[in-house]
């Protein structure tokens, strides 16, 4: 097992025990896991459930790309340059769904296809016997209006910090996987996906646990 994968595999067992530990809520847990592009969000968020999953509780991911604005309302905002940023995300919608998953009705969710670059609506289902909900995204406790708002959600929040150079490799990386040449993954890295994750690091709002490398 290589050391990366000794960390995922640590630390998702510490934040499930840490979720474990939490009061009894009325309704369901909700656990986010925020941090900058590149950080690691879905991979650790992908490990808690697994070993909440594990330990015998109903556990979902629910990730917030799903509430991605489409391409054909962006470009005549002016906004598909900066797809990823705060401004490109359906908030109303998102905020919605998570006070419904709150009260624990079944909630039927998006999923953002990357291949597509396009988010399918009613791909997941939050089931009435679920009663964890691990959220992941960049901006769930951004502290800028109204994104701050979404505090009230979460019964523990966690957040990723890597070092900008780090983030930086990784953002390059992800966008050659996905077929782009050297200076074009360069280019989509620094001209967008930085700047997100400059604007998630300075602007940090009220969270219950910060991780660092």
């Amino acid at each position: 097992m290589t050391d990366v994968a000794e960390y995922i595999s640590r630390t998702a067992a510490d934040l499930a025990s840490r979720v474990e530990a939490l009061p009894e809520a009325s309704g369901r847990t909700l656990v986010a896991i925020a941090g900058p592009p590149g950080a690691g969000k879905s991979t650790l968020a992908a490990a808690v459930v697994s070993e909440l999953v594990r330990r015998g509780h109903a556990a979902v991911l629910m990730p917030m790309d799903g509430f991605h604005l489409d391409d054909r309302l962006l470009e005549p905002r002016g906004l598909l340059p900066r797809k990823g940023s705060p401004e490109t995300f359906d908030y109303g919608g998102f905020a919605t769904a998570l006070r419904r998953i709150r009260d624990g009705e079944t909630v039927l969710l998006p999923v953002f296809d990357r291949t597509r670059e396009i988010a399918i609506a009613g791909a997941e289902e939050i089931r009435p016997e679920t009663r964890i909900v691990v959220v992941e995204g960049n901006y769930l406790v951004l502290d800028e209006d109204p994104w701050r708002q979404l505090a009230e959600f979460w019964d523990f929040s966690v957040f990723l910090r890597e070092p900008m150079d780090e983030l930086e490799r990784r953002l390059v990386d992800r966008w050659l996987g996905y077929g782009f040449e050297p200076e074009a993954a360069r280019t989509k890295a620094l001209g967008n996906d930085i700047p997100n994750a400059r604007r998630v690091n300075d602007n940090l709002g009220k969270v219950d646990l910060v991780l660092t490398p």
